[in-house]
């Protein structure tokens, strides 16, 4: 098999992986292209999610490779940020929707779950059968989740009644379970449960309106009275220190994402760059074109070198907050220049859906914004220089 790189892995990070990730990235890869691609500005424009995709992509191990339950073979955290890269550099809304129901749903699990809920849950969700969600977030409590949860958890025997509400749900409109973390009215811990949606008391209600990753189904979520038994709470999430363990998985896979993001749009606007032409020739022998897209490779240049050293470090086990922080508020922020770089090569053409850059465009904020704003991950990285925490 000939393993092809990206036109933006410019010093060909991907052929660090073993010869069967690269063929598994390739099959995802087609699948994306000859089956993602065609349909997307559509679904993104009419505000909808393609539910065709959820299971060809479980079918192809997209939710199974980080999960020891789970993993069709052995793989390197690198191969699975390739994953979330190609995910996101056709679309990043098919790409969120894999980072909540493989990072979030099943990360908090796998990493807070009981040997019995990880063999129960993580199969069903591997292969499509279940689809997850992760409420963390709330209407008045976000990057303050730490202290600030307001949703709780009250305990009565056997069971557990939640009350509060949760905002910016991705997959919550029709997730079949969704993760809720609560604030344990006992000890004042934050918790988390596995709560289908099915469940009385429970209401999902899409957030209309959006301007970036239109195609995510996310939903303001509120929970009066939901009772939830013992058995489904995650029995080794004691406190919020346990929450940050699945947010510090999902934070480098968002860096993987937004490398996408900026990848995707810098191959569509170097493809305009030699079809537009304009004084004669096609744009891309104007100097000052040549300009925005060598800017737009080096962005992804360093950011690609960045993810891929902060997930061997996840393999080596010496990951910790401030790196994979690091990495997001630095990606996050390239991956944003640089998509305005590309979208500005489009002159007017680049606002519309045509040719894909105005989608990256628009994705990009909402990107820039979640699993960890710029500054929170700002003093992550503050305090781990310093010593000090300047949170407050």
């Amino acid at each position: 098999m000939t393993f092809e790189l990206l036109g933006g892995d410019f010093y060909g990070y991907a052929n660090l992986l073993s010869e069967q990730e690269k063929t598994a990235l390739s099959d995802l890869r087609d699948y994306l292209d000859t089956e993602v691609r065609p349909i997307v500005n559509d679904f993104w424009n009419r505000g909808e999610f393609p539910f065709e995709v959820v299971k060809p992509l479980a079918a192809l191990g997209v939710y199974s490779f980080g999960w020891d339950e789970t993993k069709p073979f052995e793989n390197s955290a690198v191969f699975r940020g390739f994953v979330a890269l190609e995910l996101a550099r056709i679309d990043a809304s098919v790409a969120t929707f894999r980072g909540v129901q493989d990072g979030l749903a099943m990360g908090s699990i796998s990493a807070t779950g009981s040997v019995e809920q990880r063999a129960e849950w993580l199969p069903k969700m591997a292969s499509g059968e279940i689809v997850g969600a992760f409420g963390l977030t709330e209407p008045l409590s976000g990057s303050d989740a730490a202290k600030g949860l307001r949703t709780t958890a009250t305990r009565e025997g056997e069971n557990w009644t939640l009350n509060g509400s949760k905002r910016w749900i991705g997959n919550a409109t029709f997730s079949d379970v969704t993760i809720i973390w609560a604030k344990d009215v006992a000890d004042g811990q934050v918790k988390g449960f596995i709560v289908p949606t099915d469940t009385a008391g429970y209401t999902a209600t899409k957030i209309e309106g959006k301007i970036s990753l239109r195609s995510v189904q996310n939903a303001d979520i509120v929970l009066e009275n939901v009772v939830v038994p013992e058995r489904n709470r995650l029995q080794n999430a004691h406190s919020f220190t346990d929450t940050a363990r699945v947010l510090r998985l999902t934070r480098a896979d968002v860096s993987w994402a937004a490398v996408g993001i900026a990848m995707g749009a810098y191959e569509a606007a170097v493809a305009y760059s030699t079809s537009r032409v304009q004084f004669g020739k096609p744009i891309g022998g104007h100097q000052l074109v040549q300009d925005l897209l060598v800017k737009s490779l080096g962005n992804i240049t360093a950011s690609l070198g960045m993810v891929v050293r902060v997930s061997q470090m996840l393999d080596e086990g010496t990951q910790r907050d401030e790196h994979s922080a690091l990495a997001k508020l630095y990606t996050t922020s390239r991956m944003r220049e640089t998509v305005a770089w590309c979208r500005e090569l489009f002159g007017g053409n680049g606002i519309t859906l045509d040719h894909d850059v105005a989608r990256f465009f628009s994705d990009a904020e909402a990107i820039y914004s979640y699993e960890g704003t710029q500054e929170m991950n700002t003093l992550i990285v503050g305090r781990a220089i310093t010593g000090q925490a300047a949170f407050v």
